[in-house]
């Protein structure tokens, strides 16, 4: 049985490397293989994110997914989901996404933590976290998905790295001790037109919990956050779709503004 898990899993990593790779989406995991689990979905993950490290990327820190209650519901769970961040996928504040590096992208807006410390599950603690913490600074997430049509599941996001693409920072970092992450406010706009707002709490109430979430989950699969870690907390309002030509940017009260243009 372990033998056919580990082909399993090998299958399915390489199922979603080609669509990246190809550029071009793909059948739902779940379609080929309905009875995965949520584990089996991470392993896949694991798998997908070890071949990248072995091409030579770096991992740069970790995201956190479904931090909204809408989120959840949506997909019939009750706790966020993760995926790795690599270097890859880094693109500088100000900077262009060409359509030759994502599929199907979406923006959200949210708040980025940088660790001085490292974060080791699974007792790690709110209080934990702001003491591991360096800075905050303001990011796009480009959420984005080798499933084709974004027609998934909790365990084909999962496995797909959490839907993760890009991300950029921006702004003004912070202490985290001098704002309110909590009550801070957030504006999405595209193309200078308003899309939608939103709040620290609207991730899980708070994001350092989000933070420290992360690190308990993370514990089961004996994964550590490491000092240095970029960790994107979790969306603070929908993800909206971009097109070549959008120039997406965030607002954020305290920390500033971060930007990005999408090419073809």
């Amino acid at each position: 049985m372990k033998t056919d898990n580990v082909t399993k899993k090998e299958t399915h990593a390489k199922h979603l490397l080609d669509a990246w790779s190809k550029g071009e989406g793909v059948q739902p995991i779940t379609e080929l293989d309905p009875e995965i689990s949520l584990d089996e979905a991470y392993q896949v993950q694991l798998q997908t994110v070890d071949q990248k490290v072995k091409q030579g990327q770096r991992i740069t820190g970790k995201k956190i997914g479904l931090t909204s209650k809408a989120m959840q519901e949506s997909l019939g769970v009750n706790e966020p989901d993760y995926g790795h961040l690599l270097d890859e996928m880094e693109c500088p504040n100000r900077g262009e996404i060409s359509s030759k590096q994502v599929l199907q992208p979406r923006v959200e807006g949210e708040i980025a933590f940088i660790l001085k410390e490292d974060l080791v599950g699974p007792h790690v603690t709110s209080l934990d976290v702001l003491k591991a913490t360096d800075v905050i600074v303001p990011a796009l997430e480009i959420v984005d998905s080798r499933i084709k049509d974004w027609n998934i599941t909790l365990a084909d996001t999962v496995a797909d790295n959490a839907s993760s693409g890009m991300y950029i920072l921006g702004g003004k970092p912070k202490k985290v001790e001098d704002v309110n992450l909590k009550q801070m406010g957030m504006a999405l706009y595209k193309n200078d037109e308003l899309l939608n707002t939103g709040v620290g709490a609207a991730a899980l109430g708070d994001p350092v919990k989000c933070v420290a979430w992360l690190a308990n989950k993370l514990a089961d699969y004996d994964i550590t956050l490491k000092a240095g870690e970029i960790i994107l907390s979790g969306a603070l309002s929908a993800a909206m779709p971009a097109e070549p030509g959008d120039h997406y940017y965030a607002k954020f009260a305290e920390l500033g503004e971060v930007h990005v243009s999408f090419t073809e």
